[in-house]
């Protein structure tokens, strides 16, 4: 519920419904989804990490609006994370393992055809969380899940510019074949040329929505 709630609210907010400076009423957000104020605190809480909420004495959750230095800063080490698990995936993942990745991404070419972006924005989680346990380094993947949280509202933002979801499924599959080939560096490299991209078109997705 938690997640859910935080994704809402992170939508609003990077969809202009929420402006900056907005205070965000426990109360009222918890009447609108039908839920007790403590799924939505923590929801409130989770997105302070990144840069869209502020919590202010006194006044409570306060839409802020993260700098483009932040996002940068977020999105450089989020590339860093996934590269080094994809490039441990290619040297340490199981025959199940690998041919459970391959049907993950077979199924989000699928689902990027049929142009539901919230559909592929949930199988996309699952489909690095996937890299992350791939790594089988239990303490890299507990970073990446925290950093993912962090990133998560701008990299879901991004799926709603046009053409984004067939280009994603293309960058997936460099990352993919180079995992299933066992090439580390292909990996790495391809899953560096990924994020970078994933933050271009959030940049595309912001400008449209400034605009």
């Amino acid at each position: 519920m938690t997640e859910k709630l935080a994704t809402a609210i992170a939508d609003g907010i990077l969809d202009g419904t929420f402006k900056p400076g907005t205070h965000l009423d426990e109360v009222s957000l918890a009447h609108q989804h039908g839920v007790s104020r403590t799924p939505v605190r923590e929801a409130l809480r989770q997105l302070t990490t990144s840069g869209l909420i502020d919590m202010r004495p006194r006044r409570g959750a306060v839409v802020s609006k993260a700098t483009q230095e932040q996002i940068e800063s977020l999105f450089v080490a989020m590339a860093e994370m996934e590269a080094t698990c994809a490039r441990l995936c290619a040297l340490s993942m199981t025959p199940v393992e690998r041919r459970r990745l391959q049907a993950r991404h077979e199924a989000m070419t699928g689902l990027a055809m049929s142009g539901d972006p919230d559909a592929y924005s949930n199988a996309n989680v699952a489909f690095h969380s996937a890299i992350y346990a791939g790594a089988h380094n239990a303490a890299l993947a507990e970073f990446a899940m925290g950093l993912r949280r962090r990133v998560g509202p701008f990299r879901r933002a991004q799926f709603r510019v046009e053409g984004r979801l067939t280009r994603s499924t293309q960058e997936h599959d460099a990352v993919v074949r180079a995992i299933l080939a066992g090439d580390a560096a292909g990996a790495h490299a391809a899953m560096l040329h990924h994020v970078s991209l994933v933050e271009d078109a959030f940049e595309a997705f912001a400008a449209i929505n400034v605009a």
